[in-house]
């Protein structure tokens, strides 16, 4: 099966669907990392955060394809702002690998790294031990060093609204490559898009099909769409994704659904707009952690 691919602005080329791992399950990694390569998968999008960074490179072992054919791609987690490298090497060991092809920013937050937790630290009210006096230029400068080691083949961010974009491109001296945000039906964010568009960095949909027991998924307008086009609803919106100049993210660990992810069709406009427009001026976002007192900078997170 052909699978698309977009350019990233380092040159590298990246497939247009790679295989989510979040919420993978203890134990499914493996086999799904394993089943996604043997099917024609190409690209595996990762994080230390996930915590199967091990099952995912034990299947990419397992699968048989060379390391080189695979685009791979890991994300610094909010403890290891004030050390990046010693946060990517955390996910290369994990993975097995001594580089990824794109490194991502997980969120614009720095927790504290000597807190009570190596990932999710909390002060004793309970509360994220965030750390308030974060600069988040010198974090991105960390991303830089990686990258002209090579430890990072190219680097970029994720969950960042247009301000935070715009603060950032200001000192940067490496354009980000790519911004990973969640992207679906009911969570457009065309104006991020359309910076990321416009600045060279590309756009990459997380929950690009919603979240678990998504309603998305069970829309009939959808379904009708699907039925006129042979295809499942995840395809239809997959493929929406993939035609607005987006690169798509679904995760699945049913080998069945793995595969049949990787079908794109190509949607007529009156279907593409209806798609476009199925939100009805009202962002529902599934993923939507508390952060407070940060402010993430997103007209309807606030």
């Amino acid at each position: 099966m052909s699978i698309p691919s977009f350019t990233l602005n380092t040159g590298a080329k990246i497939p247009a669907i790679g295989l989510g791992t979040w919420k993978s399950a203890p134990g499914e990694v493996t086999a799904a990392v394993k089943a996604a390569l043997q099917c024609g998968y190409r690209h595996l999008d990762c994080a230390f955060a996930y915590g199967n960074e091990a099952e995912v490179g034990q299947g990419i072992k397992e699968s048989g394809v060379p390391r080189e054919e695979i685009f791979i791609t890991s994300k610094l987690w909010c403890t290891y702002h004030s050390d990046v490298e010693a946060g990517l090497d955390a996910s290369l060991k994990e993975l097995g690998l001594d580089y990824v092809d794109l490194y991502l920013v997980h969120w614009p937050i720095a927790l504290n790294p000597k807190g009570n937790d190596p990932k999710f630290p909390t002060l004793p009210d309970g509360s994220r031990d965030i750390v308030k006096d974060a600069d988040y230029s010198q974090t991105w400068k960390g991303m830089e060093a990686v990258y002209k080691k090579g430890k990072a083949k190219a680097i970029g961010v994720s969950n960042l609204s247009v301000p935070k974009l715009e603060r950032l491109l200001k000192d940067a001296e490496v354009v980000p490559a790519a911004n990973q945000i969640e992207l679906h039906p009911l969570c457009p964010q065309q104006e991020v898009v359309d910076f990321c568009h416009k600045h060279g960095i590309l756009p990459q949909a997380y929950s690009p099909l919603g979240s678990t027991e998504s309603p998305i998924l069970k829309d009939e307008h959808l379904a009708k769409i699907a039925e006129k086009l042979n295809c499942s609803v995840s395809n239809v919106l997959i493929s929406y994704q993939v035609q607005r100049g987006v690169c798509v993210l679904p995760k699945s660990v049913t080998p069945s659904r793995i595969e049949q992810n990787l079908k794109i069709v190509k949607l007529g406009d009156e279907d593409f707009k209806f798609i476009s427009q199925m939100h009805g001026g009202k962002v529902h976002r599934f993923v939507k952690p508390n952060w407070e007192p940060f402010k993430m900078e997103f007209p309807d997170w606030e």
